[in-house]
């Protein structure tokens, strides 16, 4: 099942998802109205040690021979190569310098425990009151969350619409993120819009300072009175316990 999975475009996917999500919608398993986002990382199935650069095709022990040589060691061995990539200065792998000739799409990306992949960002839009998976968006690992945010919304939008219950300006539903999701630009974009936001905000160590950027003060200062309240507690405790949980699925 899994090589025949592998196999299906992402159109056969999306509608599956939409069928699934319409089927848990009769069983009253979709509300719709508090839709908690969080993101993690998970690794691509290609090897760092088989990254070539973008503009010369060369691979990484190619690289490491040639700088070798260029430092006086004629005929590095494997054990010199080790001891030479150990030591030397400015080792750095940019997104913009390598890829991985097995999987493109596939970017650098420090892992949560540390640990350094070729990796992927899925993210997630689940509603707070049922655990159920309203989106489901696999970014490029190497974007930020406030990045991601607009995309995986409007997902959780178009999937919402299949069974009714789609936000409006008029009707928002409550869209529950960590701070790592706290941007001004992003508040003023979720500013009247379909989702009422409540997002964990940065320890301020200095007073803010707007620039006369007035709809990003409106949107700042919004979302923080939001916080503030009982049903901002609850929601983040949902999401603690609901949405960071699905990952694991």
């Amino acid at each position: 099942l899994s090589v025949t999975r592998s196999r299906l475009p992402l159109e056969v996917h999306h509608a599956v998802f939409g069928l699934l999500l319409e089927i848990a919608d009769k069983h009253a398993l979709v509300k719709g109205k508090r839709i908690g986002v969080d993101a993690s990382t998970q690794e691509a199935n290609a090897a760092l040690r088989r990254l070539v650069r973008r503009d010369t095709g060369e691979d990484y022990q190619e690289m490491l021979r040639r700088l070798a040589r260029e430092s006086g060691i004629e005929t590095p061995t494997a054990e010199d190569l080790i001891r030479f990539d150990r030591t030397r200065k400015n080792k750095t792998l940019s997104n913009a310098d390598w890829v991985s000739p097995t999987d493109p799409e596939a970017r650098i990306a420090r892992m949560k425990d540390g640990t350094t992949h070729l990796a992927y960002k899925p993210e997630h839009a689940v509603d707070l009151d049922t655990g159920v998976i309203v989106a489901a968006r696999i970014h490029p690992a190497d974007q930020g969350d406030t990045q991601t945010l607009a995309a995986t919304l409007e997902q959780a939008e178009a999937m919402l619409d299949l069974v009714g219950m789609a936000p409006t300006p008029e009707t928002p539903a409550e869209m529950i993120a960590d701070k790592g999701y706290h941007s001004r630009e992003g508040l003023k974009a979720l500013e009247d819009s379909a989702w009422k936001s409540r997002i964990s905000e940065k320890e301020q160590k200095a007073f803010a300072r707007w620039h006369g950027d007035d709809a990003a003060r409106r949107a700042v200062y919004n979302n923080r009175a939001r916080l503030k309240s009982t049903v901002a507690r609850q929601a983040f405790k949902l999401r603690v316990e609901k949405v960071e949980r699905s990952f694991a699925l």
